[in-house]
């Protein structure tokens, strides 16, 4: 079984001539609202072995600002290219994490995350799990996280339409 979170960076400055877009921060919300992300993911013992995260500085800040809330994730790694990436490249950077990680946190942009979520997660079973999908097509928001299931023992074995989605919350559900 591999666990797969996708999160998207949290609320950041607005993008505008003055500041190039990979140096764009967090707000005070976003800070609040990765610390509450955090939060909600330990006491739901969403706990990565491995968080893979873009390298904008508004991702590795969330990256960060939610590790600080997680005991027992103590390692990320910061890669060029999932910067802005789409989700072919999401999906490689997934195949590529090593099967002894269990539980894999993706920290990233739109609309690659929220796209990556829809391909990744199958048809729903259950109306929670409807639910869940319909929000994500719905709109997958700043600071937003999307919990898939896989019944692999790798990850090279994930395949489009074969995640359960377990979990989708928005910053606003906390």
């Amino acid at each position: 079984m591999k666990r797969l979170l996708l999160l998207r960076h949290a609320k950041t400055v607005p993008a505008g001539p003055e500041i190039e877009d990979h140096e764009r921060e967090l707000l005070p919300r976003g800070r609040d609202d990765a610390h509450a992300m955090g939060r909600y993911m330990q006491a739901q013992r969403y706990i990565p072995d491995l968080i893979l995260s873009s390298t904008s500085r508004r991702t590795v800040q969330t990256a960060d600002l939610v590790m600080a809330e997680l005991s027992g994730a103590n390692r990320i790694d910061f890669e060029e290219v999932l910067y802005l990436a789409e989700p072919r490249t999401l999906h490689a950077a997934i195949r590529g994490a090593p099967d002894k990680v269990a539980a894999l946190l993706i920290v990233g942009h739109n609309p690659g995350m929220e796209q990556l979520a829809t391909l990744l997660a199958r048809e729903p079973v259950k109306r929670k799990e409807r639910d869940r999908f319909d929000l994500i097509e719905e709109k997958f928001p700043t600071g937003a996280l999307a919990v898939l299931d896989f019944d692999v023992p790798r990850w090279r074995d994930i395949r489009q339409g074969q995640g359960a989605l377990i979990d989708f919350v928005r910053p606003r559900d906390l």
